[in-house]
């Protein structure tokens, strides 16, 4: 399972990428805000220090406005993946987008109709946000579940991105059922490498060797 962080943080990214655990970026409007900086210097930043997809999101609600949007960004770099949202001006995007090879990942999907959707529109990813259906108190990692299930029916190419994740547990449970990506916040991804008992044992590791050279 490939590995994405979630943030507009150049920071963050360089550390990810030093680990050797980002394999993408996914941004959004959100994400851009709490940096308070140019959002197009931080864009272009992210775009050239990133090698694998960097997602982009559109902030025009109709098609038009949507695919003039997607096109200026997609020449900021080969690796811009642009994402669009889940409504039938999205959908219609989807599809100009993909005929004329622009990558897409549709974002904000609740539902695996939802993905079903995008997938025969030609998105390239969907996006899943499975931490704000659990914050209703419903099951979010259902709906990947079902989508892997309705992908692999019909064959389709397009890739699944787990994303707002909220904690560990979410990122073992997307790789227990195969999902492709998950997308990581940073606070996140520091967690997956820590265990209470590695830094237990670390620390009697150390305790005795020092006793050993007394």
């Amino acid at each position: 399972m490939n590995f994405f962080i979630d943030t507009a943080n150049i920071e963050e990214i360089k550390k990810g990428i030093e680990l050797g655990l980002v394999d993408g970026v996914t941004t959004n409007p959100t994400l851009l805000s709490k940096e308070k900086k140019d959002p197009e210097s931080t864009i272009k930043e992210i775009v050239a220090l990133v090698e694998g997809p960097v997602s982009l999101e559109v902030i025009s609600t109709d098609s038009k406005g949507m695919c003039d949007e997607a096109r200026k960004l997609s020449t900021l770099g080969p690796n811009v993946v642009v994402k669009v949202p889940m409504t039938e001006e999205g959908i219609k995007t989807v599809r100009i987008l993909s005929q004329e090879g622009i990558k897409t990942n549709v974002t904000l999907i609740f539902q695996p109709v939802q993905s079903l959707i995008a997938a025969k529109a030609g998105a390239t990813y969907v996006s899943p946000f499975i931490g704000r259906i659990d914050d209703i108190s419903a099951r979010g990692m259902d709906i990947v579940e079902d989508t892997l299930t309705i992908f692999s029916n019909y064959g389709f190419e397009t890739e699944i991105i787990v994303a707002s994740i909220r904690s560990p547990l979410h990122v073992l449970q997307a790789a227990t059922i195969g999902a492709d990506i998950a997308t990581i916040p940073f606070n996140v991804l520091r967690q997956l490498m820590n265990h209470p008992l590695t830094d237990i044992g670390l620390e009697r590791f150390l305790k005795d060797w020092d006793n050993i050279k007394k």
